[in-house]
Parts: structure tokens; C-alpha cells; sequence
């Protein structure tokens, strides 16, 4: 199958994060927020976004009506609706009315391919089925649209009466659509029958030349990265996916972990030149926008996708990067983690240790130390792991590169719970000393770790402006050994942010406030040694 002029790609991405996306649970956009996804995609070079459905309601419509002020720069909008309701004409029908007025060059068209829908939940004939969908098209196309036409339930529809679900195909590819999209709607499908039913209709007569072959895949097996490749594999060069992979039930193709196997295994061209290495950061801030996370184990992207904690490995990549990695983590816009823990080894300790002293090798004496303090540390109930900055602390402490910036004197924390349904609420309050100057501040929380870092951040920002952006965005607490009952030692996890940035802390104790307290002036100081290390650098 020959690709269409004008597809300057080997694989043609539709991302459809802001309709099949927004189906997903949880998943809420505003129209400024579908503009900010919308702007993301184009950054990443995609070439089509499907944006909505203005026919199903008003957030869809004013977003196509304040799209043009997006001025993209790569993608095309389309808009997404159904074929013509049964027993009108197409010209009649209002929901493809207002896919014309949503202004978009392309439009998205779904229809049934699988007798039992058509039959059983559209209600109508077979060959009115084929009418609906014939007719839709060649309106569109006649309006100067270009049109995808989505199969649903292609391979369903295939598996149960395949003669009729390729007579489907045909009746769009007769009126003129550009694109003929296989549609894994169920996402029960395996990649064998994926595989088989897009060869069943790049072979068949009717589509040989005719349209572009594409794939939509869903997850509910956790086969849609798969079905998706195979269908590449047997002959699709038109992909649909989200970005990051949240959509209707289990999601749909994550276009973040597909996206860099075609272009790096399969030398498969999908963005622009020069834009795979944004794809991690472009899918962290779709997610953001979504409210949504990022699985730290997600291919390519995640947190954990170039981390390393065995000493063997970290070594064996010091020597020969390609040992234990697969890719190069810079082409996805990632960073290799060499984590750090008792098993990590010499060689991983010492790669952290570099970004501080470019001097240190793994045979200095530093280095030796720092081993033999994270094993006993670890046998306290500390774990480094996750949580770099803290790592990256206690190293300064050891290079003797550290000096407190300030000194918590004392700090208080009360909670309230009041009778009668009132809200509970916890209070703070530090007195804190920076160089020989002393600050008294308190705050209100949710709770006592919560009033504890405003009370914190409060009296520190007279002195440091900078921790104004900061906030704390993840908050875990594990009982390290439960033996003790109520008297354990827990281990107490934070993750801060300044918008820029996330970066991790840890605190131990039997004292839950004071394994907090441990690990919030840990996050405090990390960020503002970084930022004066950064302005430094400037």
C-alpha cells in the first residue's frame, strides 16, 4: 500500500487524547486545558489531533471555535462523530452539520463493521448499514473534508462475518475516504487475528489502492501496544493512540511507548526531525493537565525506564552502555538512574558521585565510605532509592561540600479534632535560624505534616524568595518493621516540586513527625542548593 501524497512520514500519528482520551474515568478537560493538550501534540510534531465531538456538547464547540488561535504548527484538527442517523439524508442530519461547522480539515467517522451492532444495536438492515456509511462519507468528501473513516469493532466484526465487515470497508472506500481505520473498539483482540484481519483488507481488492490502512487498538488485554505494532507490521501506516495511554476502560495505544519502538527499532519515521527527544517531557505535561500519572515503569518514559540498582549492571553500563540498556535514554528525552542501595555497588555510587566532584573515581576512599554508610543506613530503615536528593545530600556530607543554609530551633505541631462534625485541622509552628538572624512563623494544615511544611516554608521565604514556587507533591509513610506496634520506625517519603522539577526526600524514625521534619529540610535544601548551584553557572 502505497502511503498518501502529502504524508511526509512513514507512519501517520492521530493522537486522541482530547476525545477517546477524555472517555477515560477521571479524565475532566477544560476548554483551556484541551487548548493546552492540543498545543503539546503540535509541539510534538504529530499529525493529527482529534479533538471532540461538537455535536455531543458545548466545552467541544467553543473549543473548535478559539482553535485557530493555536496557530499550529505541525498538526491538523479534526473532529469526530458518527455516520448519518438511519432513515435521513446526510445533508438533513445535524451532527454532521456540525462537524462542518467546527471548521476542521479533516473529519473522523465511525461506523459499524460488526453485524451483531448493526443488527442488534443500531436496529437497522445490513444494507442500510452500508448506506449510512457510503452516503456520510461522500457528503464530507463532497464538502471538501477529508475523511477517516474509523471500522468500529473491525475485528470483531471480521472474526463473526468477514465478508460483510470488508463490504463495510468497501462502501467507504467507494465514497472517497482517505483513511480506513481497523478498529480493535473491544480491545479483546490478539495479535494474530490484528495481524490476519488488517492482511484480509490490505488484500482486498476494493482498498489495495485505494485509502491509507490505520489502527486503533484499546487495552483491556494489555495487548494494544502490540495489536498496534503487528498492525503496523502487516501493513498500516496510519496509527491512533493517546499520548500518554488513559481512554475509555483500560485505555488505548500509549503513543509515548509506541511512537519511539517504530522510529528507533523498526526505523520507522512518525514526528518531524528532532522531535522524538521531547516525547517524554510532552507526555509528562499532558499527564499533568489530565491530572493524571505517569506509571514510573512506563516503556521509554517512565521514571524507572533507565534505572539501574544492581551493581552488575550499573558496572557493566559504565563500561558498555548498550550491556543493560536497550536505547540510548537521551533519545526519548530521559535520564539513566543509577540507584542507590545496598546491592548497587562501587561503580553506581561513584557515577552519582561525579556530578558533585568530577575528580571522584570508585576507588576513592569517598567512595568506600559512602558504601559501607548506606548499608548501615539501610539496616536503620533508610532507603535512597527513591529518593535522590536526599542521596545527593548526605554525599555533600561526606565530600565535606555541605553547610546547613538554616537550623530548625524548635518547631511545635498540634491537631484539632472537633466534636460535632466540625473539620479537623493541624497547626505549626518553627523557630528557625538563618546565619545569625532568627525567624518565628506559623501555619494552618490538613494535617500535621501539611501545617508543618507551610510553617517551615514560611519563615525560610523571608530569607530565600525562591521556596515561594516550591510545594510538596506526594506524601507516603511505610512501618519498617511492624513488630513494634505503635512504637515502629517508619519511613517517610516526599516528593516536592517547583513546577520545573520534581525531586525526592526520605526521613526515618519512630517519630512520624520528626521522620517528616527529616525529610522536608532535606527537600528545602536540596532545592536551594540547586538553584544556587544554577545561578552560579549563569
Amino acid at each position: 500500500m502505497e502511503i498518501m501524497t502529502g504524508m511526509k512520514c512513514d507512519i501517520e500519528i492521530l493522537d486522541t487524547s482530547l476525545r477517546d482520551g477524555a472517555q477515560g474515568e477521571g479524565i475532566v478537560f477544560s476548554v483551556r486545558d484541551k487548548l493546552a493538550v492540543a498545543q503539546a501534540l503540535d509541539e510534538l510534531g504529530v499529525a493529527w489531533i482529534e479533538a471532540g465531538n461538537p455535536g455531543s456538547n458545548p466545552k467541544d464547540l467553543e473549543f473548535f471555535r478559539l482553535a485557530p488561535s493555536l496557530k499550529l504548527k505541525h498538526a491538523k484538527l479534526c473532529a469526530f462523530g458518527s455516520t448519518r442517523k438511519k432513515g435521513i439524508k446526510a445533508a438533513d442530519d445535524g451532527q454532521l452539520r456540525s462537524l462542518l461547522d467546527a471548521g476542521t480539515e479533516g473529519v473522523v467517522i465511525f461506523g459499524k463493521s460488526w453485524d451483531l451492532h448493526v443488527t442488534d444495536v443500531l436496529r437497522v438492515e445490513l444494507e442500510e448499514n452500508i448506506a449510512m456509511i457510503a452516503e456520510t462519507v461522500a457528503f464530507l468528501r463532497a464538502e471538501g473534508r477529508a475523511v477517516i473513516y474509523d471500522a468500529e469493532h473491525y475485528f470483531d466484526g471480521w472474526a463473526a462475518n468477514p465478508q460483510y465487515a470488508l463490504s463495510t470497508l468497501k462502501a467507504a472506500t467507494d465514497a472517497g475516504a482517505d483513511r480506513i481505520v481497523l478498529c480493535d473498539t473491544n480491545g479483546g483482540s490478539f495479535p494474530d487475528a490484528v495481524i490476519a484481519g488488517v492482511r484480509a483488507a490490505s488484500q482486498s481488492a476494493a482498498l489495495k489502492q485505494a485509502a491509507v490502512l490505520g489502527i486503533h487498538a484499546h487495552n483491556d488485554c494489555g495487548l494494544a501496544l502490540a495489536n498496534t505494532i503487528g498492525a503496523v507490521q502487516a501493513g498500516c501506516v496510519h496509527v491512533q493512540g493517546t499520548l500518554a495511554g488513559f481512554g475509555e476502560r483500560c485505555g488505548n495505544t500509549a503513543l509515548a511507548a509506541l511512537i519511539p519502538s517504530l522510529e528507533l527499532k523498526l526505523a520507522l519515521r512518525c514526528l518531524p526531525e528532532g522531535k522524538l527527544a521531547r516525547i517524554g517531557d510532552l507526555t509528562r505535561r499532558v499527564a499533568e493537565i489530565a491530572n493524571v500519572s505517569i506509571s514510573d515503569d512506563m516503556p521509554y518514559v517512565g521514571a524507572h525506564a533507565f534505572s539501574h540498582k544492581a551493581g552488575m549492571h550499573a558496572d557493566g553500563i559504565l563500561k558498555v552502555r548498550r550491556s543493560f540498556e536497550h536505547i540510548d535514554p537521551a533519545a526519548v528525552g530521559n535520564d539513566r538512574h543509577f540507584l542507590m542501595s545496598e546491592v548497587g555497588g562501587r561503580s553506581a555510587i561513584a557515577e552519582r558521585v561525579k556530578k558533585i566532584d568530577p575528580a571522584i573515581t570508585k576507588d576513592h576512599p569517598v567512595i568506600a565510605a559512602l558504601s559501607e554508610k548506606l548499608k548501615s543506613l539501610e539496616a536503620e530503615g533508610w532507603a535512597f532509592e527513591g529518593a535522590d536528593a536526599s542521596f545527593e545530600i548526605l554525599v555533600r556530607r561526606e565530600l565535606g561540600k555541605y553547610k546547613p543554609l538554616f537550623h530548625i530551633e524548635a518547631y511545635r505541631v498540634m491537631s484539632e479534632h472537633p466534636s460535632g462534625g466540625a473539620i479537623a485541622c493541624s497547626h505549626a509552628w518553627v523557630k528557625v535560624l538563618v546565619e545569625d538572624q532568627y525567624e518565628i512563623a506559623a501555619a494552618e494544615g490538613d494535617g500535621p505534616v501539611n501545617a508543618l511544611d507551610g510553617a517551615l516554608r514560611r519563615a525560610l521565604t523571608r530569607f530565600f524568595p525562591n521556596l515561594a514556587k516550591m510545594r510538596l507533591d506526594d506524601y507516603k509513610v511505610r512501618v519498617i518493621d511492624g513488630k513494634d506496634a505503635t512504637a515502629a520506625q517508619v519511613r517517610v517519603l516526599i516528593e516536592s516540586t517547583d513546577s520545573q522539577r520534581s525531586w525526592n526526600t526520605v526521613g526515618v524514625s519512630a517519630d512520624i513527625i520528626d521522620a517528616s521534619r527529616a525529610a522536608l529540610v532535606d527537600s528545602i535544601e536540596y532545592k536551594l542548593i540547586s538553584d544556587m548551584e544554577k545561578h552560579n553557572e549563569s
